[in-house]
């Protein structure tokens, strides 16, 4: 399933942005895109991620969907999973957060 942006979506949303030197920002980049390839795209409940590299290089966010909030708590204890979050802590710091879509707005 594609990533659909709608306020009723049958989805949890997790935003997660990571602050990283702009010289470690396409290392993290790489890490986030495999560990979505590898582990977490196979793991029940997953949607759909999308990552996005500032401009300034400071940054990374990974705007990601998962079908309930407890899809994605078993995610984060599953052990595949938690060796590439160790291994993007090593070099980024983060705020993920989840939320509910309340509006969408498209011209």
């Amino acid at each position: 399933m594609a990533t659909t942006i709608e306020p009723d979506a049958p989805v949890t949303t997790l935003i997660n942005v990571f602050t990283v030197a702009a010289a470690r920002q396409r290392e993290l980049v790489e890490l986030l895109d495999t560990a979505t390839e590898k582990v977490m795209r196979h793991l029940p409940g997953f949607v759909s991620a999308n990552i996005h590299a500032s401009l300034d290089g400071a940054h990374v966010a990974n705007y990601a969907q998962w079908r309930s909030e407890e899809d994605f708590r078993a995610m984060l204890a599953n052990p595949a999973a938690q060796e590439h979050m160790q291994a993007a802590a090593a070099i980024a710091t983060y705020e993920p957060a989840l939320y509910r879509v309340e509006s969408s707005h498209h011209l």
